[in-house]
């Protein structure tokens, strides 16, 4: 049973995901937090850095946003984007001049020492697909497995999308009708085209151009409904009465018809009714021995069933996550051994990646193994397990010096 819970304490959101029981994502919102990322706006160019091919832009807050050539130029690639590009072949001052106006969306909030990061390249999330403006692909979740619905929900939105578009097709698209999908399409075009219009009109209609919000992001509950209602999201608990309805008026616009005070219910063409219950509960923290796993993600340590374990520090420019024989001595050779430490410890960091959504760059120093089809398998497990996570990761490989290196999207930290 897949469940979603959020406990309002004071000003304080406690967003958790729960399975079975068992909870699997966690996320905190404060009120008065001022989160940035997925927001779109209305920039002004302030100052220009040839020699870094970026530029510093104003988009109203304290610190000025960073913003990189790479997030300037067309993408090339539908896989790859510009990572693959010679930047060096570029010149930013033929993109940017100083006191321009732009349009940008941050991909990254700012920290202590560092301003938001932004981009040009926008993404409009709707509930089936994302809308690119201004790209040429069309491209899908590498978490949709299957070849033909593949190849369908491909078609579909290739025949449907109007030039200048590209788009991403969401997992949540999977078994979804033509009739859906199209009118996700359209919803979604039609919001951009909207925020387009108010940024046409700021710098047409006025004597001083002014950085200004365009579009304010979903907060960490809406985006969460936006992803997981077409996912077997089975019952949505809180204690908050604002937060009730909100996410009451979040499912009815989604098409969810409200039947009552603690349920929403769905029907899909050519699919069973389904119902999603929504109920106002006091207490929830004190549901599955919630405290008790909480406290648990402040562990630096987490022990692994078969006695050993991992640590995982996180520094400002990657995490590190160690794995560590502890107990286990094993009952047949070493590498046995090793490889049973391993492979726990694998299926323990995917589950531990998203419970405390650590993004960015991550290490992890298993115990070394001089079998190399181990360390495929260690590869291919940990991809397996990673297909529950609904963040984009990359697992780049073994190093030389016998670290795993991998990537993943924060969900919804500011980190």
């Amino acid at each position: 049973m897949l469940e979603l819970l959020i406990d309002v304490e004071g000003n304080k959101k406690n967003i958790m995901l729960v399975q079975n029981g068992n909870l699997i994502e966690r996320y905190i919102e404060e009120q008065g937090q001022d989160r940035l990322e997925g927001d779109i706006y209305l920039g002004i160019v302030k100052n220009i850095l040839p020699g870094m091919q970026a530029a510093f832009v104003d988009i109203g807050k304290e610190k000025n946003t960073f913003i990189h050539i790479r997030d300037i130029i067309p993408k090339v690639s539908d896989e790859t984007g510009n990572k693959n590009e010679n930047f060096a072949n570029y010149n930013i001052k033929n993109y940017l001049k100083i006191d321009e106006p732009i349009m940008v969306q941050v991909k990254k909030d700012s920290t202590n020492k560092k301003g938001a990061r932004i981009s040009s390249h926008l993404s409009i999330p709707g509930r089936f697909v994302v809308i690119m403006p201004g790209e040429k692909f069309v491209t899908l979740s590498q978490k949709i497995g299957d070849e033909n619905e593949r190849v369908r929900l491909k078609e579909i939105v290739n025949k449907n999308i109007p030039e200048g578009y590209g788009a991403i097709i969401r997992t949540s698209a999977i078994a979804k009708s033509e009739t859906e999908i199209i009118k996700d399409l359209t919803k979604t075009i039609e919001k951009y085209v909207s925020i387009e219009k108010a940024f046409r009109e700021a710098i047409e209609n006025k004597n001083e151009i002014k950085p200004q919000l365009l579009c304010k992001s979903e907060d960490v509950v809406q985006r969460m409904l936006t992803d997981l209602m077409d996912q077997n999201l089975e019952r949505i608990l809180t204690n908050d009465v604002t937060v009730y309805e909100s996410i009451k008026e979040k499912l009815q616009s989604a098409n969810k018809d409200h039947t009552g005070k603690s349920s929403t219910e769905t029907e899909n063409e050519g699919t069973e009714k389904k119902k999603i219950k929504l109920e106002l509960k006091e207490n929830i923290a004190d549901m599955y021995n919630l405290r008790k796993q909480l406290e648990e993600l402040e562990n630096r340590k987490i022990w692994l069933k078969c006695g050993g374990f991992i640590t995982i520090d996180k520094t400002e420019a990657l995490t590190a996550i160690d794995v560590n024989s502890g107990k286990y001595t094993g009952k047949k050779d070493l590498e046995q051994t090793i490889f049973t430490v391993n492979k726990e410890a694998t299926i323990e960091i995917a589950k531990q990646l998203r419970l405390r959504d650590i993004g960015g760059i991550i290490i992890i120093d298993y115990i070394d193994m001089s079998n190399k089809e181990n360390e495929n398998k260690i590869i291919e497990l940990f991809k397996e397990q990673l297909k529950k996570d609904r963040s984009k990761t990359q697992i780049v490989g073994f190093s030389k010096l016998n670290l795993l290196e991998m990537t993943r999207k924060h969900m919804c930290s500011n980190d």
